[in-house]
Formats: structure tokens, sequence, C-alpha cells
């Protein structure tokens, strides 16, 4: 995007690339035996509620609408993530209204807990022993390779919890997936006669020599 804003008020602009393909981790490709669009480095869901960001992408191919609703199966059974009001109710075999679940879960969470220091003590104090254990501990050591008290509490914040019936992941106006590939969008944005791209081509210190500006994108420890 840096490059094409840039491209269009006139500057030359080089993208030296790492990789041997556009797009970096959002990289995506037709699988030569489904003809199946695969996300190469896994799946990436658009979402924003910025009317300006949904705009601009639609510019550079058409978004598809697609709403990421995840399910978890863990030894009770198959339940809706995050968790809803359809989860609670499945899980402590329960009927409650929105307001009820409320109070329910207030009442099991860890209020003792005021300053969470680490994930396992935030999600305590988020919604209680029993769906910390089913929903959160087991997924979090295999997801980040080590135990939930060695990561901040900031990570769980990100998650909500909802009292309706709500089960869509994300909370966002405009929610899609690129009906040609993100890779597709990509090489949109960057056909401009002003840009000049090199693949395969590592970042060198004194390339800072042959530039007026220079935008960095990659390993802040590599630079």
């Amino acid at each position: 995007m840096i490059a094409r804003e840039l491209a269009i008020k006139g500057l030359d602009v080089d993208i030296i690339e790492k990789k041997s393909h556009v797009a970096g981790n959002c990289f995506t490709k037709i699988d030569s035996v489904t003809g199946i669009m695969e996300h190469v480095y896994g799946p990436h869901i658009f979402n924003t509620s910025n009317e300006l960001v949904w705009k601009y992408i639609n510019k550079f191919d058409e978004m598809m609408p697609f709403i990421n609703r995840v399910k978890c199966s863990i030894p009770k059974g198959v339940f809706s993530f995050p968790i809803n009001l359809h989860t609670i109710n499945q899980f402590f075999d329960k009927n409650f209204s929105p307001n009820e679940a409320e109070v329910f879960i207030d009442k099991i969470r860890n209020k003792r807990i005021t300053n969470p220091k680490n994930f396992e003590e935030q999600a305590l104090q988020f919604v209680g022993k029993e769906l910390y254990e089913a929903f959160f501990k087991d997924y979090t050591i295999k997801q980040w390779g080590c135990h939930p008290t060695e990561l901040p509490a900031s990570i769980l914040k990100r998650i909500p919890i909802r009292f309706n019936y709500d089960d869509n992941y994300y909370n966002k106006k405009f929610q899609a997936i690129p009906k040609n590939g993100y890779t597709k969008i990509i090489k949109n944005i960057l056909d401009h006669k002003k840009i000049h791209l090199s693949l395969k081509t590592p970042w060198k210190e004194t390339m800072i020599n042959e530039y007026d500006h220079i935008f960095y994108s990659g390993p802040i420890d590599e630079y």
C-alpha cells in the first residue's frame, strides 16, 4: 500500500522481498490437484469496521462475505466459541436468559484476582476455573508452547464473552475473503509503472545509501 500510494504521487519505488513471492504470510495459490484456493501459511479472514479500508481493498479484488464460526471439540462435546450464551447453557446444562447467564458467570469467576499478572489469572478472573480449563488452558499450551502462567494477561483480553447467541468470531462490520486470493490483491496493488519488484532479495544494510527513504517491514532484530 505504501508503494502504491507513493507511486501514485509520482515517486519511483523499489520493493525488495526476501521470499520468492509477494503477499508475505497472506500468500495464496490454487492447489494443482483440487483447484481449491489455498492460504499457504494459514487462513486469513479480512475484517474491519473502517469503511475507508473496506472501499480501498475492494478496488483490487471482489471480496466474498465470510463469517468465521468457530467450534471447539472438547471431551464434554462440541461447543461454539467465543463463549456465548449457547456455550454457557450447553456447558452447564442450563437455560439461562442473558441476564441470568451474566449473573452466573459473575458468581463463578475468581473475583479475588484483582490485578491479573498472566493469562491464567486473567482467564480465572474472566470466566472461572471450569470454563478456563475446558476452553483455554490446553489449547493455549498447544498454541503457544508454554504454560498460560508464562503468557501476558493481555492476550486473553482480545477474546470476548457474549451473553447472547452471536457465534461470529469477529465483531466487525465488514468480514470477507478475496475471491481470487490475497496474492492477486497484492499483485494488483503493485501493478503500477513506478513500482519495481525484486523477489528473493534479502535486505542489506548498504542499501540505505541507495534511497532517499526506506520503509522496513522485516524482522526487527534483523534490521
